[in-house]
């Protein structure tokens, strides 16, 4: 079978070899470059922040198209599979992956990060020449070796994206009717707990737990935990545990002699019947259909 006929003909394939950001899930990383044009849709379990520095680029997310140009951020969750497929020869962007740890200890209006969650993104050009400086100084102090440095990006740049709300934006609807009109504000409160919730998550996601086990990290009732989770989030604590492994089951498949199964169990699938359901429910594929589009790209495609 040649690409052409392959599952993902219109999907497209994901640059082979960028895969720091699925492998390291619970990681916050920063980044500063020309974008790679992505051949096929990937996921990942951070919220993304892109600011497009200079050009354009062009996005698929849930199945609409989204245009940005120099002077545009948008901020949007990375679990939803998501290309950007095409960019201007000379598009320059920056941002960060945000994992929900620090998602959730920002203050966000809760109808603004529910949306987000549910699949919505935030968009605004209310940028400045202030955020081209900002941006390229937190990528150097991020990778500066300097806790201390490293530290400071981290908080300047949750601080600007805390201020994109104070400043006109629109969220683009995920598509369908809008549903979350209704959030209980009462909730607004809770993004702590969440935090913590997260915290234990990525601390253990390779082992078995469940929601139980997150719940008494949090000091609450397991019931409580899961209706909590599931109203801030939009997904139930089983959803975003999965989504945790399967984003490391994603880059270890991209590795050359990647078997199945070892990826099953070592991102945390007590099964390879569970961790195949899991994944094509969100790829939309098999891990060895993925494994071996993936191979075939890298044949056709140079890595940079």
């Amino acid at each position: 079978m040649d690409l052409a006929e392959s599952k993902i003909e219109r999907r497209a394939v994901y640059q082979p070899g960028a895969s720091s950001i699925e492998g390291l899930p619970t990681a916050l990383q920063m980044f500063h470059n020309h974008p790679s044009v992505m051949l096929m849709p990937h996921w990942h379990v951070q919220v993304e922040v892109n600011y497009i520095m200079q050009g354009c680029v062009h996005y698929l997310m849930n199945g609409r198209e989204v245009n940005m140009k120099a002077g545009d951020m948008c901020l949007f969750w990375g679990g939803q599979p998501h290309q950007m497929d095409e960019c201007s020869d000379d598009a320059i962007y920056a941002g960060g992956h945000l994992p929900l740890v620090y998602f959730f200890r920002m203050r966000l209006p809760i109808s603004v990060s529910s949306r987000l969650m549910k699949g919505d993104i935030l968009f605004t050009s209310a940028t400045d020449t202030a955020d081209q400086e900002n941006f390229q100084r937190w990528v150097r102090y991020a990778k500066s070796g300097d806790p201390a440095k490293a530290q400071h990006a981290v908080e300047e740049m949750l601080l600007r994206v805390e201020r994109i709300v104070l400043e006109p934006y629109t969220m683009l609807a995920a598509g369908g009717p809008d549903e979350i009109d209704d959030i209980d504000q009462s909730y607004a409160q809770s993004s702590r707990t969440v935090a913590r919730m997260c915290d234990f998550v990525a601390a253990n996601f390779l082992h078995e737990i469940d929601s139980v086990d997150i719940a008494r990290a949090a000091d609450l009732h397991p019931k409580y935990a899961m209706n909590l989770f599931k109203k801030t989030t939009g997904m139930t604590l089983s959803k975003y545990v999965n989504l945790l492994r399967l984003s490391r089951a994603q880059a270890m498949l991209m590795n050359d002699g990647a078997n199945v199964l070892q990826v099953a169990m070592d991102s945390g699938f007590g099964s390879i019947s569970a961790f195949n359901k899991s994944f094509r429910h969100i790829a939309g594929m098999s891990p060895s259909d993925f494994r071996r589009d993936v191979r075939m790209v890298a044949q056709l495609v140079p890595i940079a």
